[in-house]
């Protein structure tokens, strides 16, 4: 049954989201959260060694849009035979549309359009007759005391300012028997029947970033759905919201990090870019950034690099990408006997391709984490004959090597404009995380795990 703290709980996370219209944006909002609890910033472009001491908390960022915060347990790395992380991972983007650089289409008849491609696999019928806005990031050309510099600035324009309008059905009279629209012609964009001319949209960018059109030199700008998320149903079971494919395993993830306390081992959150187009960049889990992140605090703890290397063999990372729950009207879409519901509790995924990265080991590991701390778990499995999607556990683990479980919050309409959850499983997801960061893990090869 729906209680008032998971009300509480699903809407915190629509709080969230509301903050995260792009990637950059989520980077940003996470990066608030860590300050405001402590936590210290990293360059990487600055050395380590002697800034980290046990008890410390610290974060780092790649190209301003992946994230990955520590905290050093009190006695994490007094015995280096014990030495360990413990990680959960998810991704702050979501399929969209990214407008190109020569971003505006002209007429018919006046009209003005922006032109977009798509990023991600989305349904692309979802984005039709939604106020639209964008977000993201634009490079400008500034004057400082020191001279000229190019510098980044984040926008999100707090208005509805573009639509893609459906094509009458008295035009199209076979639309409902099949519609498949191209996203070269469909999916434009409109920003004006009239009013505005060329320029506009250039104009109207670098009034957000607080330049002239002529200062702005570059920019990463996304469509955004600006249909307001809520929590619904007579009973409140249901959340719906923009973004819920990742931002939700975020968010729970990031509550479990921030509450939880582990003296024994390095409890680790990261937030990639890039996961909905393959994660193989500077910035996504198939990056560097994760092992980097990892050898360079060990290092800076006085550790060595063998010691690292044994770390990871002690290790386990949670992959947190949410997993498809049952859909009342196409129950037939799923295995008969490895599917998940909403409200049901944290599911797990796997897949014997290991497109999901959870074994037997890991998922034994999970499994009696979640029975400890009482919290209710699903399973979830593609049907046989049905190919399944990825995610970043077994791509994070080509660069740092480990135990992982893939696991997820149930939802329906996944790559949807606009998704639904439980909203039970909010909290029920932090709770399980938080088990999780706080079990006193000791993982010897592939034979045993022990709670201490």
């Amino acid at each position: 049954m729906v209680a008032e703290e998971d009300v509480k709980a699903a809407e915190g996370l629509i709080s969230f989201i509301e903050q995260c219209p792009s990637m950059f944006h989520t980077a940003a909002t996470i990066s608030a959260r860590l300050e405001a609890q402590g936590f210290a910033r990293l360059s990487e472009g600055d050395a380590w060694r002697g800034r980290l001491e046990p008890g410390g908390r610290y974060y780092a960022e790649r190209n301003g849009s992946s994230i990955i915060a520590f905290k050093v347990g009190e006695a994490a790395a007094a015995d280096p035979d014990r030495f360990h992380f413990q990680l959960t991972a998810a991704h702050g983007d979501s399929p969209t549309f990214k407008v190109k650089a020569a971003s505006e289409l002209e007429g018919p008849e006046g009209s003005l359009r922006l032109n977009v491609e798509a990023y991600g696999g989305m349904i692309d019928y979802a984005w039709f007759d939604r106020p639209l806005s964008v977000a993201g990031r634009v490079l400008v050309r500034a004057a400082t005391a020191e001279g000229e510099r190019v510098e980044s600035r984040l926008i999100a324009p707090d208005r509805d300012i573009a639509l893609i309008p459906s094509l009458a059905i008295h035009l199209d009279r076979g639309i409902n028997d099949g519609f498949s629209p191209s996203r070269a012609t469909d999916l434009c964009p409109l920003v004006s029947a009239g009013e505005l001319g060329a320029g506009s949209f250039d104009e109207l960018v670098a009034a957000e970033a607080g330049v002239e059109p002529e200062q702005v030199l570059a920019r990463d700008l996304f469509l955004v759905n600006r249909e307001p998320a809520r929590v619904w149903g007579a009973a409140h079971e249901f959340v719906s919201s923009p973004k819920l494919d990742d931002l939700m395993c975020a968010y729970t993830s990031l509550l479990a990090f921030l509450a939880a306390e582990n003296p024994g081992c390095v409890t680790v959150f990261c937030c990639f870019d890039n996961e909905e187009v393959g994660s193989n960049t500077k910035q996504g889990a198939m990056s560097t950034f994760l092992p980097d992140v990892l050898g360079r605090l060990t290092e800076a703890l006085g550790l060595t690099p063998e010691d690292y290397r044994r770390a990871l063999a002690k290790s386990m990372l949670v992959s947190c990408d949410n997993a498809h729950a049952v859909h009342p009207n196409r129950p037939e879409k799923y295995d008969a006997a490895n599917r998940c519901c909403l409200n049901g509790g944290i599911v797990v995924k796997e897949a014997a391709n290991q497109h999901y990265c959870t074994d037997a080991f890991s998922r034994a590991a999970f499994l009696a984490l979640c029975e400890r701390a009482g919290v209710p778990c699903q399973t979830f499995a593609n049907r046989s004959d049905m190919a399944g999607g990825s995610t970043l556990g077994n791509l994070s683990n080509i660069q740092a090597s480990m135990h992982a479980v893939d696991v997820g919050c149930p939802q329906l309409a996944m790559h949807s404009s606009y998704e639904t959850a439980g909203t039970r499983d909010v909290r029920l997801a932090a709770r399980a995380l938080q088990a999780f960061f706080e079990a006193s893990m000791a993982i010897e090869g592939a034979e045993s795990v022990r709670f201490c």
